[in-house]
């Protein structure tokens, strides 16, 4: 009965310390891709933050793959984007619209960083692109039904406005209009929101 207890002791704490080293990986891992990116962050340097050896980052995650769904679930459940489901609260499709802008835009400059080394090391690590690829269509489409709701629009209109709406929801259209053309998140969006309201 002793030994028994005693066994399921030592594999509480070596279950307890096994998750406390994963921390520390994604811990690390989360660290280095805001400062270089993911393509850019080694197993050396992950192991060297994380205070572990480079087998023990192998045998918690063998590959990007797992590493990468570790990280992008921990950052995002710190980070939530903007939920499309309070918008609905708002009829006016118009109003609803540039709430939606202004709150999406914000949260792309609160998360700067972090999103512009996604953006870029995307189309450079595969398995980066494999994990948010879903995410990102699944929330976005989220985003463009909730936008699109009240509007009554079909035909050509329905799909300018749909293709319109869903260019203003992306990083690189903000980043565009905050960076390369010197609009505030508020002006980005106000400009976003009038053309789009145009194509109605």
């Amino acid at each position: 009965m002793i030994k028994h207890m005693a066994r399921r002791y030592e594999l509480k704490e070596r279950a307890r310390s096994q998750e406390a080293t994963r921390r520390r990986i994604v811990d690390a891992a989360l660290a280095l891709h805001e400062e270089v990116g993911p393509a850019r962050t080694t197993v050396v340097e992950l192991a060297r933050r994380a205070g572990v050896g480079r087998v023990t980052v192998y045998n918690h995650f063998p590959d990007d793959a797992a590493l990468l769904a570790a990280t992008t679930e921990r950052w995002l459940a710190e980070h939530p984007p903007p939920d499309p489901a309070a918008w609905a609260g708002v009829k006016d499709p118009g109003k609803r619209l540039r709430r939606a802008l202004e709150e999406l835009y914000g949260y792309y400059r609160a998360n700067e960083t972090m999103l512009a080394h996604l953006t870029r090391d995307r189309g450079l690590v595969d398995a980066l692109a494999a994990v948010l690829d879903g995410r990102t269509a699944e929330r976005e489409a989220a985003m463009r039904d909730a936008l699109l709701a009240g509007r009554k629009l079909s035909g050509g209109r329905e799909r300018r406005t749909r293709a319109a709406i869903g260019l203003a929801l992306t990083f690189a259209t903000w980043r565009r209009l905050t960076t390369d053309e010197g609009f505030g998140d508020k002006g980005a969006a106000k400009l976003m929101a009038r053309t789009i309201e145009a194509l109605d």
